[in-house]
């Protein structure tokens, strides 16, 4: 059993991280130095017990890291609600998720318990994008080896929901386990898999298709673990010098509508390079396993905050624009969108800037 946290509270905890997710801090005694250079500001911002670098370091060690995990589930079900209207393309399914992983590099010296294998030390953070958004709707992390396909077995399977993967899912059974929750997959192929052509379709080959099939698995262990039929359909990608092959249990879309939704798995990668560019990923505030794995799951919340904040005073600024601002401007007792607010011309910019600094130096004005 874990030994409680002393001195510091959970909700202090986590607005101490995210402190240091928002603002670039590097190390505790950063986020400490900074933080005890704004004692007045420390009420307003929502600290209530004494903030040091000891007691943040105990608290890294010893509170559950499932504790954050739970706060950003919770903000990941508030996200969705708020952006369940919002599509890129019309055309494509209302409720579309991209299922991926990326691995978190860690010290070999420094982080011996993160095995990956005998060069690295690493973590993996999987995600289930939805593309709606392009909002984490689900996570988790695992060792650095843990194989991407068993994560098939942790992930939410909702009714008629669309699962995007790349070829590392590729696995019969739990794949099984989507259809016959309800839901449709869209998984690229392995060279290995053996079928049989049970019918084709007519394809526009101008588009890059070269065949939409029905098909049938033939080896032993493959028709046990898969007994339906499925959907193959193969494109050209005349562009990269790419033939890239889908198997899906969705018969009825357009394969063109297959092929735009797998190109929209791609969003998952920009959020991967996203979050590693912009938040505290790489560098880490403690070296124990639960100490990095705080940290992640803050930096999740952090940025599901700042969408959520994007969504709600419907700012038109990008999240990097967004997260810059906030970064220097977090002591200051000014409502978040006036801070956000985009102005259109260079006189009314000049009396907001003003606003601003009064509200800066006379924060009871």
């Amino acid at each position: 059993m874990r030994k409680p946290p002393r001195g510091l509270s959970a909700y202090d905890h986590f607005l101490a991280l995210c402190f240091g997710q928002l603002t670039y801090r590097e190390s505790l005694r950063d986020i400490v130095a900074c933080l005890d250079a704004k004692q007045g500001a420390l009420y307003h911002l929502g600290f209530r017990g004494r903030l040091s670098r000891t007691n943040v370091a105990y608290a890294n060690h010893h509170r559950d890291w499932r504790l954050f995990e739970a706060v950003a589930r919770l903000l990941m079900r508030r996200a969705a609600r708020l952006y369940q209207d919002c599509t890129s393309d019309p055309d494509l399914p209302h409720l579309a998720f991209a299922l991926d992983s990326s691995l978190i590099g860690l010290s070999l010296k420094l982080f011996s318990w993160g095995f990956y294998n005998r060069f690295k030390r690493a973590l993996k953070l999987h995600l289930m994008l939805a593309l709606q958004g392009n909002l984490p709707a689900w996570a988790a992390i695992t060792e650095g080896s843990f194989p991407d396909m068993k994560i098939l077995d942790q992930i939410p399977i909702v009714p008629g929901a669309y699962y995007v993967m790349d070829r590392g899912y590729l696995d019969f059974i739990r794949l099984f386990r989507i259809d016959t929750g309800g839901a449709f997959f869209v998984v690229r192929n392995k060279h290995h898999v053996r079928f049989r052509v049970l019918s084709s379709r007519a394809v526009d080959k101008n588009t890059g298709l070269r065949c939409d099939q029905t098909i049938g698995l033939i080896s032993n262990w493959s028709i046990k673990s898969y007994p339906k039929a499925l959907r193959r359909i193969r494109l050209y990608d005349a562009q990269n010098g790419l033939t890239l092959v889908w198997l899906t249990n969705q018969f009825d879309l357009p394969a063109s509508v297959i092929a735009q939704l797998y190109r929209n798995r791609w969003q998952v990668e920009l959020f991967f390079k996203w979050i590693k560019q912009h938040l505290r990923v790489r560098t880490f505030y403690g070296r124990t396993d639960n100490a990095v794995r705080c940290q992640m799951w803050s930096a999740i919340c952090a940025y599901l905050m700042v969408a959520i904040t994007k969504k709600r005073l419907q700012i038109q600024k990008s999240m990097n624009e967004i997260l810059q601002i906030v970064s220097v401007s977090i002591f200051e007792q000014v409502p978040l969108q006036e801070l956000l607010a985009k102005t259109t011309t260079f006189s009314s910019q000049k009396t907001n800037q003003a606003e601003s600094h009064n509200l800066l130096l006379f924060p009871n004005l």
